[in-house]
């Protein structure tokens, strides 16, 4: 069968298009009105300003020599090999070239080195898929690597060469002391150009852009383009606070915004990793969202903090525990919970088989509760069900079904399925027609009764490529609905 190619490969995947949205709101509205008075600066004091900036050169010739590329052989995928419907490409192919039939599929990306015996840190979406790696020196060195392991979650991925010899490697700096307005460099192999250095500030901490349920990115304007990934982000030490990830781009190219998966992040997994190959997590095995003011005060709660538990999953810790859908998690561990988003990162980081100290909020009143956790099954879906959070390449934001969103949207009380709580502006979703208040009830003909289901059935859709028939009920119908993949507005460099 004839397989595709991308000759100068990249490899990326669509980010929500939601977030970029935002963006380009916030900037639409920011700037100065005609005939604004603006402020210049005396030309001593950027002459000043400009004689401080950093010199990178003695930085890049300490670093660079543990940069390497990545070249991914794929493993043909069968919707691939049977070719792409009309007027559709697999993302991404070269330059606006259309893909070939019957060559390889290659992939590349960037990765840095962090031991002298050839262990190398990369994205996992750089050798997903993979058949053969091979791994690209500063010196133009070839070697096969192989996958020690990998974390989709997290999105980190560990590879091992044998050199023959000590390889040059760096280390890791402690990303909590990163802050925004310090120089960065960003290295790596963008567009197959590999070596290549940009500088830039970190612009924010902590960015959560929907991509799983851990994310606490470095945000960064340094330029990050598609083959990046993978690719260290250094502070003027010489130290990787962070891992190039993911951009917001409308073109696919950089407009400063970058993402990278912080250091301290990228340490503990990959520590595990290196100790057995795979990532195991805590479970609790709740379901919860974040309050919104509405709910605060129909729950009469003391505040939006907390993680409100919209549903419990039978036969997990959670159930084992006795808690119930409405009550709100404050504290795991002694470490206050904000949002879901917390609760998942805590529990995730407590080890099945050990206890997990809780504090909940219920009809006003705290209690402690201890729960030993379970360990996170592997097909867990990688997002709490948060309203605001976009599933995929579709522009959806899903919520459960509860009393609150019943109420909201007027649902019936025997209503199963995942409700739309947000559709990003021109996204797919929003295309083919679909409203918040909408309810998923099934992917093609699998049925789903959760977003937790929702979630696994799209990203399975998802991967098949062409377009995701979802069924809804809409304005109190039941219809199928297609929505077309096609190329989003962010990518993963």
């Amino acid at each position: 069968m004839p397989e595709w190619t991308n000759p100068t490969p990249r490899r990326g995947r669509v980010l929500s298009a939601s977030l970029l949205a935002i963006l380009l709101v916030g900037t639409a509205f920011g700037g100065y009105a005609a005939g604004q008075n603006l402020i210049v600066a005396p030309a001593k004091a950027a002459t000043t300003a400009l004689a401080q900036a950093p010199d990178f050169v003695p930085l890049v010739a300490q670093v660079k020599p543990a940069v390497v590329s990545i070249i991914n052989d794929l493993r043909p995928h069968p919707a691939a090999m049977q070719g792409p419907p009309p007027g559709m490409f697999p993302f991404p192919f070269p330059f606006g070239a259309e893909p070939q039939q019957s060559q390889a599929i290659e992939a590349r990306g960037s990765g840095f080195v962090i031991s002298s015996s050839g262990l190398i840190v990369t994205n996992n979406h750089v050798i997903k898929d993979e058949k053969t790696l091979t791994v690209v020196l500063d010196d133009g060195t070839k070697l096969t690597a192989h996958v020690v392991g990998a974390d989709p979650r997290t999105d980190i991925a560990l590879l091992k060469v044998d050199a023959g010899h000590p390889l040059p490697y760096v280390k890791l700096a402690d990303s909590s002391n990163a802050q925004p307005g310090q120089w960065v460099i960003a290295m790596g192999n963008p567009f197959g150009l590999g070596g290549t250095v940009t500088a830039g500030i970190v612009s924010a901490l902590g960015r959560n852009i929907g991509d799983g349920p851990y994310d606490q990115f470095i945000q960064v304007d340094a330029p990050i383009n598609e083959g990046n990934s993978g690719g260290p982000l250094f502070n003027l030490d010489g130290r990787v606070i962070g891992v190039n990830t993911a951009i917001i781009s409308p073109s696919g190219g950089s407009v400063g915004i970058g993402f990278a998966i912080p250091s301290n992040t990228v340490r503990t997994i990959v520590a595990e990793l290196e100790k057995s190959g795979h990532i195991t997590r805590g479970y609790l095995g709740v379901e919860a969202q974040p309050i919104t003011p509405n709910m605060q005060e129909a729950l009469h709660l003391p505040s939006k903090d907390g993680a409100l538990i919209a549903a419990v999953e039978p036969g997990t810790p959670a159930s084992r525990a006795g808690l119930h859908p409405g009550e709100v998690i404050t504290e795991v561990d002694g470490q206050a919970i904000k949002n879901p988003r917390d609760l998942a990162i805590d529990i995730a980081g407590v080890k099945p088989g050990q206890t997990a100290h809780l504090k909940v909020l219920n009809n006003g009143n705290t209690a402690s509760m201890d729960v030993t956790l379970a360990s996170l099954p592997e097909q867990a879906a990688t997002n709490n069900a948060q309203p605001g959070e976009q599933q995929g390449r579709l522009g959806l934001a899903l919520a459960p079904v509860t009393p609150d969103t019943q109420s909201q949207f007027n649902l019936p009380a025997d209503t199963r399925g995942a409700v739309i709580a947000q559709v990003a502006p021109n996204s797919p979703a929003a295309m083919a027609g679909l409203e918040p208040g909408d309810v998923i009830v099934g992917i093609g003909e699998q049925p789903v009764s959760s977003v937790d289901e929702a979630v696994k059935a799209i990203h399975a859709a998802e991967s098949r490529g062409g377009a995701v028939a979802l069924r809804v009920i809409h304005q109190g119908q039941k219809l199928f609905v297609a929505i077309s993949l096609g190329k989003g507005t962010g990518n993963q460099g």
